[in-house]
């Protein structure tokens, strides 16, 4: 849905938001909520904020969803002001209440909305452009995790069961294949070949939390690099963005999808699967930056496994789109037909490329943890 749909306008009245109306836009590019930038002059400066429409087909929860982003902005504030950050509002996103001081809005047709403070001067990046923005943004991250490991209890909502469970993930697509409602495995049985062949590692990393050898943290679960602002003038990563599903996980999540993004040299859809391989460099200042702010809290298991992380998620991705697609492109936002699939084969040539490299991913990760 379009912001001609709705009055944008009238939704930034809901928010304890003040000043004189000046337009609103969409903004981003992100896939699963509807984001705007809104401008509001406040004694002649114009100001601007992020309004969202989360997308409840997906977060079912709302209010557990927000009630997780509250507590875990309001946890970094607090960090942040203890230890004297002197631009602690744009090194965290600052929740805008309503005017009734809730976290979010409902309007008249059953949409959810929420607000931010705008943080000006930072930019994300679809498509990593240097090694140094992958560290800083890895490091950025591992700094974002570090902050919560001291969230105090209860645990977090969680707010899409089992998100990161490969082997729910690989049962989701046996089921999609075997239902085949819209006729589409005939022309994906490359890929299905693709999955089965790899059908051995869905369950590694659940097994190991399960015999208690991977630690639940409180974790991003999210950790594209364009969840990351990056500072316009010193390049640092400045705020981790997108917090719909920080909850509990692994670590190793975080950090694989990471690998996905900053170390593939192409879009997401990319039709040329020659391109798709993964930049060694890119691994190697993810692997530094991650591992500069997180490597002291690292178990011995989860450094091991670091590298294999980004193996399984690009997997899991990819798994993940292929099942939209024969599901019929119910969950992620499409553009064209067969779009879906596309994001699939990109990501199943990343785990191609990621096992051809995995013996020089290993030695770099053991490099970096000064192992």
């Amino acid at each position: 849905m379009t912001a001609a749909h709705f009055n944008l306008r009238e939704v930034t009245r809901a928010f304890a938001i003040h000043g004189d109306w000046v337009d609103g836009a969409p903004y981003g590019s992100g896939h699963i909520n509807d984001t705007f930038a809104v401008r509001l002059s406040q004694g002649g400066t114009v100001i601007r904020y992020i309004l969202q429409r989360i997308n409840h087909r997906i977060f079912k929860d709302v209010p557990g969803l927000m009630a997780n982003i509250v507590r875990v902005t309001g946890h970094c504030a607090h960090k942040l002001a203890a230890a004297g950050c002197p631009d602690a509002t744009r090194r965290g996103l600052t929740v805008v209440p309503t005017r009734d001081g809730q976290p979010f809005h409902t309007d008249a047709d059953g949409s959810f909305w929420r607000a931010y403070v705008f943080i000006e001067g930072a930019h994300t990046y679809d498509v990593v452009e240097s090694p140094a923005q992958a560290c800083a943004a890895a490091r950025a991250f591992g700094d974002f995790q570090r902050t919560l490991a001291d969230l105090p209890p209860p645990a977090l909502v969680e707010t899409i069961p089992g998100f990161h469970d490969t082997r729910r993930r690989f049962e989701a697509f046996q089921k999609a294949l075997a239902a085949d409602r819209h006729h589409r495995a005939r022309d994906v049985r490359g890929e299905i070949a693709f999955v089965e062949a790899r059908a051995d590692i869905v369950g590694r990393l659940v097994d190991l939390q399960r015999a208690g050898r991977l630690p639940e943290r409180t974790t991003h679960n999210d950790t594209k690099l364009n969840n990351v602002l990056l500072d316009d003038g010193t390049g640092e990563g400045v705020c981790v963005i997108d917090l719909d599903t920080v909850m509990p996980g692994l670590v190793l999540y975080d950090f694989g999808d990471m690998v996905r993004t900053a170390a593939r040299p192409t879009p997401e859809d990319e039709r040329d699967l020659s391109r798709v391989v993964v930049s060694v460099p890119m691994f190697e200042a993810l692997a530094r930056g991650y591992l500069a702010s997180a490597g002291a809290f690292l178990t011995p298991c989860e450094r091991e496994h670091l590298a294999f992380s980004a193996r399984l998620i690009s997997f899991e991705i990819g798994l993940r789109f292929l099942t939209d697609h024969l599901d019929g492109d119910a969950y992620f936002k499409i553009h064209r037909p067969g779009h879906n699939l596309d994001r699939c084969r990109v990501q199943f040539a990343m785990v191609r490329s990621i096992e051809e490299h995995s013996e020089e991913m290993e030695a770099i990760v053991a490099a970096a943890a000064g192992r």
